[in-house]
């Protein structure tokens, strides 16, 4: 059986040490340890992700998010012209705000190289039905028919221990 690709974006990194968040915290922790570790999905980052942790300003908060990218071996993918050509649109049909690039990207990236999944928080820029939505039409509209969803950890269903 085919696993499932999911795709990572900043957010779930982040809230891998998200203190201040301790329910999105501990089920990103409960995300890792049911799917990341025991290799049941495809994990993905993207070359996005890795730009957005290398703007982080505090040394100690850069280290350790740096170390989970290396401790847990992410697939890695590059984005391409056509997944900025994409985000491009997401853009210009004000589907992410324009100053909200990266958030776009995510969206081309894992469209272009058809996720299952694109994990997130961003429940205002990405996760959420509305937004859903107008990716799938953009998507549907520029010959991409593959059913990416958006979600978060909380709407991933993990096998019972």
């Amino acid at each position: 059986m085919k696993k499932t690709k999911i795709y990572l974006d900043t957010t779930i990194i982040n809230f891998i040490y998200a203190d201040d968040a301790p329910p999105f915290r501990d089920s990103t922790n409960v995300f890792f340890e049911k799917l990341v570790k025991t290799k049941k999905a495809d994990v993905y980052i993207s070359d996005v992700v890795l730009r957005e942790i290398y703007k982080t300003q505090n040394a100690v908060k850069l280290n350790k998010l740096l170390g989970s990218v290396k401790e847990y071996d992410f697939n890695v993918v590059e984005s391409n012209v056509e997944s900025r050509r994409l985000a491009n649109i997401y853009l210009a049909e004000k589907i992410i705000p324009p100053n909200k690039i990266e958030d776009a990207e995510h969206i081309g990236v894992s469209t272009v190289f058809e996720m299952d999944i694109l994990l997130s928080w961003n429940f205002q820029h990405l996760a959420n039905y509305s937004r859903k939505q107008k990716v799938k039409l953009v998507n549907q509209r520029e010959k991409y028919f593959y059913p990416l969803d958006i979600i978060s950890p909380l709407e991933l269903e993990y096998e019972r221990d």
